[in-house]
């Protein structure tokens, strides 16, 4: 899977954890969204460890600080 097509799936698991359209690109954080607390966090991170069939470390889950970083570790275990 490409990056193009990882950003593609994230856009789809953020419509429907967010329920909304949002613009994810690689800068995108959780302060850019509204409604994106901890719980949220939770359920997007479990969704996307399931669509993408990857399990992260807490210590991995810590140090993203944007969907950029997020990519990054998808990206290396797909």
């Amino acid at each position: 899977m490409d990056e193009a097509q990882t950003y593609a799936r994230l856009t789809e698991i953020f419509k429907d954890v967010f329920d909304d359209e949002i613009p994810v690109t690689a800068e995108l954080s959780a302060k850019d969204v509204d409604g994106w607390d901890s719980l949220t966090h939770i359920r997007l991170i479990l969704t996307i460890e399931k669509v993408f069939n990857i399990k992260f470390s807490t210590s991995e889950i810590g140090r993203l600080e944007k969907v950029g970083d997020l990519v990054v570790v998808i990206q290396s275990r797909t």
